[in-house]
């Protein structure tokens, strides 16, 4: 199965795709580790890539793609694969049809209040990067690491303002994929606030893979 999670930043497609991963016995194909990867072995498609990421742009669409299908066609894929932030928008998701069969976009429904929660409650400790959250997992001691006694921080990334923001380009560039693999009838939909361990079982019902 070639498998979409859709979802906004912070609604758990992280931890869904990691057991999804282990049940389904698929990997995942992350668009972000397949151009280090061609960068780090100076592949053709590599040189390309790394000379729009020295110039500070980004890489263009068609070559992700390029790499993508090289990827895809590689033993370890040939049971299907998880793709991890990529199709973003519909020009990719078009692109991405001409490489590849989509069996199903599995959309994790999560409000932008509960993300905004989850985020802007989340706490890490940089120096060994255990993570915590204020309300769900808070650490013993307010402020302190468990593990190693360094001080937990916000990350500048689960800032509320920075959340909003990344919310707000979820929405508008992000999102209508939902409508473009629902023309399909590719999406299924699963409410992802109900904990993990339910959000997993209601991923395996809706795949089939029970």
């Amino acid at each position: 199965m070639n498998l979409i999670l859709l979802g906004a930043p912070g609604a758990g497609k992280g931890t869904l795709a990691a057991y999804l991963i282990e049940k389904m016995g698929i990997p995942s194909v992350s668009t972000g580790n397949i151009l280090r990867e061609a960068i780090a072995n100076n592949t053709p498609l590599g040189q390309q890539a790394k000379g729009f990421m020295d110039a500070g742009q980004l890489v263009p669409d068609g070559l992700v793609i390029d790499l993508l299908k090289e990827r895809i066609a590689q033993p370890d894929c040939a049971g299907g694969f998880i793709l991890d932030g990529f199709p973003r928008t519909i020009p990719q998701a078009e692109a991405l049809d001409k490489i590849a069969q989509i069996d199903c976009a599995l959309s994790l429904e999560v409000s932008d209040e509960v993300i905004e929660g989850r985020m802007s409650g989340r706490r890490v400790c940089l120096k060994c990067g255990a993570t915590y959250h204020i309300e769900n997992n808070p650490p013993k001691t307010d402020g302190v690491c468990d593990k190693c006694g360094d001080a937990v921080v916000i990350r500048k990334d689960d800032m509320p303002e920075v959340v909003r923001q990344r919310l707000a380009t979820y929405h508008k560039q992000t999102e209508p994929l939902k409508d473009y693999y629902g023309k399909q009838g590719k999406v299924k939909a699963i409410d992802g606030t109900k904990g993990i361990r339910m959000t997993e079982q209601a991923a395996a019902e809706a795949l089939g893979i029970n």
